[in-house]
């Protein structure tokens, strides 16, 4: 039984180095079932080389179980503690990974690999409670239930090339590495409404009953660099850089894109072309690198002829394994990797070179472009923050599937509502919007007094409200800087003219003319109101309630008024502009809307004369007097209201 199961083992692990990976973990699967549970050590070794195989699949759990397995057999491998630390980070289990990368740490010594998983770990935490603004979802136009990678957009954002293993992909056999069909390229194009349309095989001698992906087109269009990996049961598979070239709106057969003619060991693989031409990036495992597969570049010539080439280093790459680039401009590009810091498997970064200090900027894409899974494969529509990627998220197989992104600006509203002074909404009004950024903006109030529009980040505003019959209003706004969405509300409250407003808040002292220290607030805004509109004139009137002699309340109400004049005038208003008046108790109270709102024993329209009174429980009298107690002021001529040039933001 031991022989047998050696020797079948010695068959996985042939699988295992030729990468036919899918074909191994079934071999492997097989003889861990069929191995007695006494064979701890056989078990231990097909644990840990299972383990291998489904990391090599993507299969991060059962990769994790399998790991978990060879440690509890004691397989001796000090790496298997990086790879069982590397699983739970995949699976998002972030403080079991920590532990575990402590764990290697203790065997293996300042390893970078680690602590950049360590950092990952703890940064996704945060970066998970605090994702950015991108939106990512899934298109089920392009996905089926193989996987699908790799887009790449074309033709005016038109067309879009993709990788995919989908049961319509060319030929009929098996991929020993995936299980699936060989990958091929599909298109998809856009309907006269800009939806996708259901994605078909690239129609060309491009695609084989091989493996073809990871397209990349020149902006001209007429030529296209991509990956062909050849399968071969005798040897391990590598993938090499074809270009084809489009005659006639077809792309002709590939052929091989000679980069190193000196090395005929190395990958080539998933090419990208700048959008000037001048340089390809690519990935290598060649010599010269940082460790696994590395991101290169190579400077080309105008009929695409390599001139030389050059590995991008230690900025962006690491010791993990860099892959998938992709050139937005010369200067900008992003890429894949599991060797810096990240949320787990392969996370999207964005590198932006920076010419003063001759190196690259490289930055983490953050959740939600990245998940604890592979992340790979971005591309951007022209002049737009949107576009599409690669993920395995959500997908325990381990397969691929393109997901769509955009970055969601924050949203800033403004709203609000005109009253009266009486608290009854004001439609029909004129609200004219001035902004630090050049918007100009005209909204009227619907009929509940309402209107909103959206405003910028970081702008200053002006805002005035104007209506027939009222004074105007203006408001003035500066939005936040901060990247938020957030609502904010500026209301205004119109002043009519020929028309009493109740003077808020306005005590004296008892049965005197003295103003109280608490009136001075309320009487501050009149005088601010005065200094905006010099064009009008007011008539401010006081009233009593109906207890004492008229002619004491007359008296008595014309020196509060005058009060109430001498301090506005003492605060720089003219005083020519002010008429003073006392009403007593003839003058009382007419109920409006909103008082019959508060007081449900008033109703709008009613007088609160001293017959009306007397009619009142002794609660609701003392109410009604309290009302009739008061100082107003009123428009007496208004002039017309213009928005001045003044008032405009610098």
């Amino acid at each position: 039984m031991i022989s047998c199961i050696q020797v079948n083992l010695s068959d996985a692990r042939d699988q295992y180095v030729n990468g036919e990976y899918w074909r191994a973990s079934e071999s492997y699967r097989e003889l861990y079932r069929d191995t007695p549970r006494e064979q701890q050590a056989m078990r231990a070794v097909i644990s840990f080389e299972m383990g291998e195989v489904n990391r090599k699949l993507n299969r991060s759990s059962r990769a994790l179980t399998s790991y978990k397995n060879a440690i509890r057999f004691n397989y001796p491998d000090t790496l298997m503690y990086l790879y069982y630390a590397k699983m739970l980070h995949r699976e998002g289990e972030y403080g079991l990974a920590i532990e575990a990368y402590n764990d290697f740490l203790n065997l293996s010594a300042g390893n970078l690999l680690a602590i950049n998983g360590i950092k990952g770990a703890k940064l996704a935490r945060v970066w998970n409670e605090r994702p950015t603004r991108y939106k990512v979802e899934g298109v089920n136009v392009f996905n089926t239930g193989r996987s699908e990678f790799s887009p790449f957009l074309a033709q005016n954002d038109e067309v879009i090339y993709f990788t995919s293993s989908g049961e319509d992909a060319s030929g009929e056999e098996r991929s020993y590495v995936t299980g699936m069909k060989y990958n091929d390229i599909f298109t998809s194009k856009k309907n006269y409404k800009g939806e996708w349309q259901n994605p078909e095989p690239l129609k060309s001698d491009i695609n084989s009953e091989f493996d073809e992906g990871t397209p990349s087109i020149t902006t001209d269009g007429r030529n296209m660099f991509y990956t062909v990996s050849y399968a071969d049961t005798e040897q391990s598979t590598r993938p090499e850089i074809y270009i084809s070239r489009r005659i006639n709106g077809v792309w002709t057969q590939g052929i091989p894109f000679e980069i190193n003619n000196k090395d005929s060991l190395s990958i080539f693989a998933h090419p990208s072309i700048s959008p000037t031409g001048r340089y390809l990036y690519f990935v290598s495992d060649m010599p010269g690198g940082y460790g696994g597969k590395d991101i290169w570049r190579a400077s080309l010539s105008s009929s695409f002829t390599v001139i030389s080439f050059e590995n991008l280093g230690p900025e962006i790459n690491s010791p993990g394994d860099e892959m998938f680039p992709y050139l937005r401009d010369d200067n900008r590009f992003y890429f894949s990797s599991d060797g810096h810091p990240g949320m787990g498997g392969l996370d999207l970064f964005t590198a932006l070179y920076d010419e003063t200090t001759s190196g690259w900027q490289v930055e983490n894409m953050k959740s939600p472009i990245n998940s604890s899974q592979d992340d790979f494969g971005i591309v951007f529509e022209r002049n737009a923050e949107k576009g599409y990627l690669s993920s395995n998220r959500n997908d325990v197989r381990g397969y691929d599937h393109i997901y769509s992104f955009e970055y969601l600006s924050a949203k800033i509203n403004v709203e609000g509502f005109a009253v009266d002074h009486d608290d009854e909404f004001v439609g029909g009004v004129s609200v004219s919007v001035v902004g630090s950024n050049g918007l100009q903006h005209n909204l009227i109030t619907n009929s509940k007094g309402e209107y909103q529009f959206e405003a910028e980040r970081d702008v200053s505003y002006i805002l005035m409200a104007s209506a027939d019959g009222f004074l105007n209003k203006k408001q003035t706004l500066h939005t936040s800087a901060k990247e938020i969405d957030t609502v904010y509300y500026v209301d205004f409250e119109l002043i009519p003219y020929n028309k009493p407003v109740v003077l808020e808040n306005i005590f004296y002292d008892f049965d005197s003319a003295t103003l109280s220290p608490e009136s001075e607030a309320s009487l501050d805004e009149l005088v601010t109101l005065l200094n905006e509109h010099p064009e009008i004139h007011i008539e401010l009137s006081a009233n009593t309630d109906r207890f004492g002699d008229e002619k004491y309340n007359n008296s008595l109400s014309a020196r509060r008024a005058q009060t109430v004049a001498n301090y506005l005038s003492l605060n720089g208003v003219d005083g020519s502009r002010l008429k003073a008046v006392g009403y007593g108790k003839s003058n009382p109270k007419v109920v409006n809307k909103s008082l019959a709102g508060r007081y449900d024993f008033l109703e709008e329209g009613d007088i609160l004369s001293e017959k009306f009174i007397e009619k009142l429980t002794p609660e609701q009298q003392e109410i009604s007097d309290q009302l009739n107690r008061r100082t107003d002021f009123m428009v007496l001529n208004p002039k017309e209201n213009i928005l001045m040039k003044s008032d405009s933001p610098k």
